[in-house]
């Protein structure tokens, strides 16, 4: 006889003694038994909630191995499940998610990743993003909740920040929190604040760069922001100069001395990197002066008045018909008097004289004797 799944997670029974075929939980099996049980239960049913910074780069993974226990028949003990789990992200009650959230999942048999940077407008607003995970294996489903409360940042925005293109990393990759930490030690080497903040990572993909061909394992490229309290190091402002300019113009590499603090796990493009000095900003921002809603009263609707004059279209009718037909009338005539009338036997004969028209005949009997 074949046991259920749940009995190889450890016999819950054991025989008594007080009499044949009686059998009870022992407490240790028992709470082993009850562990098991409230773990899925608690996996199926419950809520996640984080808390990102308005301003600071946001990642959460998605891993394959929390929802594989959700898709029953459970792998015997020993045995490996590797089936190909993908997800579906979406804002409750929308088809997508919010502007500032991004989803990226390399293969079925890799985690999801969920990043981007919060927005100060939705700072106090829960912001639920429904889960939902697919086996393409068993075709089952399993869905969760993830609750986004963004909490305001200190010193938001950071006044000074620069944007880097990595040239030998994938978005994926550059999420992974050992990566995104060495880059981010690296620029806090060369540029030595008190404050450092990823703010943003973006696929080069998403900035209309082309697929790299499958080649040498090319790499898409990414774009990461950083922001950061104190003004720019005199490594970062080196691409700013005219000699490293001329040579971005002519797609020559420029020359900076820091780049072999990030060489050695990171290729940057110094010609595409971007700093931005928000003190040196002029706010173009302009109050919304917000109204009522309502608006101006246009006074009382007047429908059409119901005793409209009634118009004769008989004429305009026969002159619509009357017209075309007179010109393709015209047109018939001219084309009848120049295909019965003027054709050139015809219009010859009628300009020969009577005794030509009599030799006629005698000259080509004469002409077809010799």
């Amino acid at each position: 006889m074949q046991l259920p799944w749940w009995w190889e997670l450890g016999d819950p029974c054991a025989w008594t003694g007080q009499g044949r075929g009686t059998r009870r939980m022992s407490p240790a099996t028992t709470g082993t038994f009850l562990l098991t049980v409230y773990t899925i239960f608690s996996k199926v049913h419950s809520d996640r909630n984080v808390y990102p910074s308005a301003g600071v780069l946001f990642v959460h993974v998605l891993e394959r191995e929390y929802f594989k226990g959700e898709f029953p028949p459970y792998p015997k003990p020993g045995e490996i499940s590797n089936d190909p789990i993908t997800f579906n992200t979406n804002l409750m009650g929308y088809p997508d998610r919010p502007g500032w959230l991004r989803y990226i999942q390399r293969t079925p048999y890799s985690d999801g990743v969920l990043y981007g940077s919060p927005t100060a407008e939705n700072v106090g607003k829960p912001t639920v993003i429904e889960i939902t995970a697919y086996n393409r294996r068993t075709f089952e489903t399993a869905r969760h909740n993830l609750i986004i409360n963004i909490m305001s940042a200190e010193d938001f925005p950071l006044p000074y920040q620069a944007e880097f293109f990595i040239k030998n990393m994938n978005v994926e990759e550059m999420l992974a929190s050992e990566v995104l930490g060495d880059f981010l030690g690296a620029v806090k080497n060369v540029w030595q604040p008190e404050r450092l903040n990823a703010i943003n990572i973006t696929s080069a993909l998403d900035r209309g760069g082309r697929v790299p061909l499958p080649i040498n394992d090319m790499k898409e490229g990414v774009y990461v922001m950083v922001g950061a309290d104190v003004p720019f190091s005199s490594c970062l402002r080196e691409v700013e100069n005219p000699q490293n300019q001329l040579r971005c113009s002519q797609e020559m590499e420029p020359v900076i001395t820091c780049d072999k603090k990030f060489r050695t796990q990171f290729y940057i493009d110094w010609c595409k990197i971007s700093l931005v000095d928000r003190t040196k900003q002029v706010s173009t921002y302009q109050e919304v002066i917000r109204g009522e809603g309502i608006l101006p009263d246009g006074g009382e609707y007047k429908p059409p008045s119901d005793s409209l004059k009634s118009r004769d279209y008989y004429t305009d009718f026969l002159v619509t018909l009357a017209v075309p037909s007179a010109v393709a009338l015209v047109l018939f005539l001219i084309l009848a008097y120049i295909m019965c009338c003027r054709r050139e036997g015809v219009e010859k004969r009628n300009m020969q004289t009577p005794e030509e028209q009599m030799k006629r005949p005698f000259i080509h009997v004469f002409l077809n004797l010799q």
